[in-house]
This record gives structure tokens, sequence and C-alpha cells, in this order.
């Protein structure tokens, strides 16, 4: 029981502490690569931005969807080139930089110990807002209307490393998220693929596995609450971009993770994404106790 009053304190805390984090970050760090930290088109691979154009101005629903994007054997996953690979290389250098730096970390979730929290780095307004609202939302909306996808009006991104001497895999999970978008940027690495079950509801012992190569500057779409984990890589370094995009209209209703209706408690950001009444929207937090 200690050991959980620990834990609801510092998930009590933790607006407080990413908002200090990234109040010294802005202070004493000088990036690398100022440009990489607002969107811009010319970063986008050209058949992204074609997907997007047609989920933008077309009025069927996602199935019309299937001569641009390539679904994976795993069911509703879907792969896509994201960003150009020159762009991949900038970012991978700015994220090493910071890693560098003496600036202080905060680290992505409970399962990734090495990686960076992107909206104390200064991602969100710029980048990550831009990309989820601008690209993301048109392509979800006719992909995932069941869970979300077309109110999705929060996230949380970070990037996470594995390297041969830190994380090498990740453990068969879910995700915070009604939807989950997870770009490999680079470097060089072999091996190291996703895996994907079922949904989470679906009792283990039914549950199939089917593996999905990662390739860099592409991007892996699906639903947050589907099972996938990541083999171990065998060489080299990968860093991902993950972005856990929510709908505060889904999970105000029952909460992901803990499968209650949250309570809610004021917070800091865009919090996990939940909303509380007469409260501006992204400002609150679900506090398991």
């Amino acid at each position: 029981m200690y050991h959980i009053s620990q834990e609801v304190d510092r998930r009590r805390r933790l607006s407080v502490t990413c908002a200090e984090r990234a109040a010294a970050i802005k202070d004493t760090y000088r990036p690398l690569h100022p440009h990489v930290y607002h969107l811009q088109e010319s970063y986008l691979a050209p058949k992204f931005k074609q997907i997007v154009d047609f989920c933008r101005v077309s009025a069927v629903r996602g199935g019309a969807l299937g001569d641009l994007l390539q679904e994976e054997a795993a069911a509703r996953v879907y792969r896509f080139p994201v960003f150009e690979r020159s762009f991949c290389e900038q970012l991978v250098e700015e994220l090493e930089h910071f890693e560098q730096s003496s600036a202080p970390k905060g680290r992505p979730n409970t399962m990734n110990h090495y990686g960076i929290l992107l909206n104390e780095l200064g991602f969100d307004e710029g980048f990550i807002t831009p990309l989820r609202q601008r690209y993301l939302q048109p392509l979800t909306s006719l992909l995932y209307p069941d869970c979300g996808g077309g109110s999705l009006d929060s996230h949380k991104a970070f990037v996470v490393k594995y390297d041969m001497d830190e994380d090498r895999d990740l453990s068969y999970h879910y995700d915070n998220a009604e939807v989950t978008l997870n770009v490999s940027l680079g470097k060089d690495f072999t091996e190291g693929n996703l895996y994907f079950g079922d949904m989470r509801q679906v009792a283990l012992s039914e549950m199939q596995c089917w593996e999905v190569e990662h390739r860099v500057s592409e991007g892996l779409l699906h639903r947050g609450q589907q099972m996938h984990g990541a083999l171990p890589i065998s060489s080299g370094r990968r860093w991902n971009l993950i972005v856990w995009i929510r709908a505060s209209q889904e999970r105000n209703k029952l909460c992901p993770m803990c499968n209650r209706r949250p309570e809610l408690v004021e917070g800091g950001g865009f919090a996990d994404g939940f909303t509380k009444p007469c409260i501006a929207p992204l400002n609150a937090a679900c506090v398991l106790t």
C-alpha cells in the first residue's frame, strides 16, 4: 500500500516536475538544429501528403484508402512513409545533442528508460500539435471512427532509444492512447521488429501475434489498446518517435488504463488527455487510488 501511495503522489506531481524541467531546458539548452522544432511540409514524405490530401477531400470511409495505405497482417495496423530521410537524420542529431547536454531530462514512461519527452524539449506547439491537427486527424477520422479517431484532441509525444547497452526491446503492452503513431527515425540497426496481437480485451489464450518490420522514416499507425511489443535489436541504435493521440470524449467515459469512470483532478498541460467540465480542455488527469 505504501508503494501505491508513493506512485499516486508521483503522478500528482508530474505536471509540476515536467514544467520545472521544461523551464530549465529552455534556460540552459541551445539547440543544434533549431529549425526541426517547427513542422514544415518539406519534412513530410510526398506519399504521406498524398494520403492526407485524399482523406481531406474524400467523403468515403477508410476502405477507399486501400490503394494508398499498406495494411499489415495485424488487423488495422497501417504502414506509410511519414518523413523524408534527411529530416530524420537531422532530428536524430538534435536528439543526440540534447542527450549529451547537461539539461535535465524526463523519461517517457515506466517501460522506456531511455528517451525524451518532446513537450519538455519544446516540440509540442510548433511541431507535434500541427502534425496531429493538420495531418493525422484526417487520417484517423477515416480509419478509426469507432475508437475516437474523429475527435482526437490531445497527445503525449516522446522519443525512445534502443541501444545494445541500454534498452534493447520492449515488453508486450498496450498504450494509454486511443490511436498511436510510431515512426522509426534511425539510425543504423538490425532486427528489432514490432509484433502485434489483438485488442487487450481479448483473452491472452485467444491471441495471435504478427511480426512487422520497422523501416526508417516510415510510421505504423494502430489503435492504442492493441497489444504490441518490440523485439530486441541485435546491433546498432534506433530512435523512435511515438505519438499517443487521445480523445477526451472517449476516455472521460472510461479510463483506458483502469477500466473505470475516471476521477478527474486538475492538472497541467495535456495531462493524460481527460477534460473536466468548466475547466479548460486538456487540463485534467485520472488519478488511480
